[in-house]
């Protein structure tokens, strides 16, 4: 379990239990997009209420079975903004094709979660029922259409399917959105230059390939003694332990 999905899983399940304990929570809470100018605050809480048991369910089992895996890949803190700006998606959509309709649930949300996780890794079988596996894209896919198909008929009363698809289109565009601003900074910040160590470790290795090519059988007897004391102690203690004398001394007897 990770943070975050740990905090919205806490959170969903608080106010579910907030909306039994005190319903008209619900009617304060829940998103109007046509009144949304004079009540702003619902874009964000229609997420966090739902509509009964079932409805609690199927979210927070997605979220809790697709969730952590995205947060490790993304970070809390994108993972946390692609939640929010899926589920301000879904807010979009139902203001723009179902104004006077109330909205509640974490499904916007949850949506953009599902297309960021297909997005990941699409050949990631969805087990439907715990039986039929399902590519992750494919899911995706269907449920798209199912959404699209639902919401234009009028079929399946009582469900958001156009915050489904406001869930989608938010979690792409922020997915899109990161994946630009990484472009860019990696453009702006260059060429990363090899660190202090790196380069020494390159020095090292570039040092020792050359020390190597040094043909005993050209060399004075004293220096043929040294070279190979010198290349024991490399063998032994490897060729960061040279004291500068002996490196200069291998340079000198390097061809070249």
């Amino acid at each position: 379990m990770t943070p975050w999905v740990k905090i919205l899983l806490i959170a969903n399940v608080a106010m579910f239990g907030a909306q039994w304990a005190y319903p008209p929570l619900v009617g304060d809470l829940m998103l109007v997009p046509a009144l949304i100018l004079s009540r702003p605050w619902t874009a964000v809480t229609y997420m966090f209420l739902h509509g009964g048991v079932l409805h609690l369910l199927f979210n927070m089992l997605a979220l809790f079975f697709f969730g952590p895996r995205l947060e490790v890949r993304l970070g809390s803190r994108d993972f946390v903004r692609l939640y929010i700006v899926s589920g301000l998606g879904g807010a979009a959509f139902s203001f723009i094709f179902a104004p006077n309709v109330g909205v509640i649930g974490a499904s916007g949300a949850v949506f953009g979660i599902l297309l960021a996780f297909a997005r990941f890794w699409p050949r990631e079988p969805i087990y439907i029922w715990g039986v039929l596996p399902v590519p992750a894209r494919v899911l995706v896919i269907a449920f798209a259409a199912i959404s699209i198909y639902a919401g234009i008929s009028g079929a399946q009363a009582g469900i958001a399917h156009f915050a489904h698809l406001g869930g989608f289109a938010g979690g792409y565009a922020y997915l899109k959105w990161r994946e630009r601003g990484a472009r860019r900074w990696r453009a702006a910040a260059g060429p990363i230059e090899p660190s202090a160590v790196e380069r020494i470790a390159r020095e090292i290795i570039n040092d020792t390939r050359r020390w190597d090519t040094i043909r005993l059988e050209d060399l004075h007897e004293i220096n043929r003694e040294e070279v190979e004391r010198i290349r024991r102690k490399i063998q032994q203690f490897g060729a960061a332990s040279l004291s500068a004398s002996e490196r200069a001394f291998m340079d000198r007897m390097s061809p070249g």
